[in-house]
């Protein structure tokens, strides 16, 4: 793997905060619970920041059409996930969708194929519920796929690296003929050195969708180490891991401050590669979150 040279004189060089800037592209992910946070989000986000609505239980569609709903009238842009696995049949599908973009005025969201082991119901993958054309029935316009930089371990180990390539190009095709628009949202990881390979390989392959990198916030090395252990995130968690082993390090909070320069470099020197924002996570809670990124917002 050939790490980008994050030190070339180029455009973000000239720019007195290209961290700052790049930050301002960023979305953010909660779950359905998490919409009790609204009143901070809505207080410290800029007004129309991408907000996705992760659907961790199957049981909590209520859940996440309520806070689909709160964030709109918000003023926060709600982007819900819809797994595969978790939707029983076309009309489950309908219905789901129907009701998020009817209740909620919901025009993007993120098509994914899901972390549960088996299917639900009759889908296991994103590219078929998008050939059902639910999406673009019910208004819906732009449309995320889930980017994988260093691999899914769950489908790799069965099939192959070439499967998840193969599947990218099937779900931008797809957009594309529909003209619906696209980006890929990407696992988090923790260095930028794999997206950028990961960015260039898909670029020579010919999917050139937008990427929006995921991107643990603030939070302790514990936490991350928790995370990224039940996430099955490869090689750039080796830091994180490292500093684990000792346990007086355990607690204490890292911040992805040299992950989002490294980010913005790429962002602004290399456009070609398509990286056009952070996607955070807020692993470590939001008051960690907001205070390590409001000053940079407001900078």
């Amino acid at each position: 793997m050939n790490a980008p040279n994050f030190l070339s004189p180029a455009k973000s060089r000239l720019m007195d905060n290209p961290s700052a800037a790049f930050l301002k592209n960023l979305s953010l992910e909660i779950t359905a619970r998490q919409i009790e946070k609204l009143p901070i989000l809505q207080e410290r986000l800029p007004k129309g920041t991408p907000v996705f609505i992760a659907l961790i239980d199957p049981a909590d569609q209520a859940g996440q059409l309520a806070a689909a709903s709160a964030l709109r009238k918000a003023g926060l842009e709600p982007i819900p996930h819809v797994p595969a696995r978790f939707v029983l049949d076309e009309t489950d599908l309908k219905n789901r969708i129907a009701a998020l973009a009817g209740e909620a005025g919901v025009t993007q969201m993120l098509v994914l194929g899901g972390g549960a082991p088996t299917p639900m119901g009759k889908f296991d993958a994103a590219i078929q519920l998008l050939q059902t054309d639910v999406f673009q029935r019910n208004g819906v316009t732009r449309i995320g796929i889930a980017g994988h930089p260093e691999g899914n371990a769950d489908i790799t180990k069965v099939h192959g690296e070439a499967v998840l390539l193969k599947a990218l190009g099937e779900k931008q095709a797809w957009l594309k003929a529909n003209n619906i628009s696209g980006f890929i949202a990407t696992q988090f990881l923790f260095e930028a050195a794999p997206v950028a390979y990961w960015a260039s390989m898909l670029r020579d392959n010919g999917i050139d969708l937008p990427i929006h990198v995921g991107i643990p916030g603030p939070a302790t090395i514990k936490t991350l180490v928790k995370y990224a252990a039940m996430c099955g995130v490869g090689n750039s968690a080796r830091f994180i891991r490292k500093q684990a082993l000792n346990i007086t390090k355990l607690l204490t909070v890292n911040t992805p401050d040299e992950f989002i320069e490294q980010l913005a470099v790429l962002h602004f020197d290399r456009p070609e590669l398509g990286i056009m924002g952070p996607h955070l996570y807020p692993f470590g809670g939001f008051d960690k979150m907001f205070e390590w990124l409001t000053p940079k917002l407001n900078g």
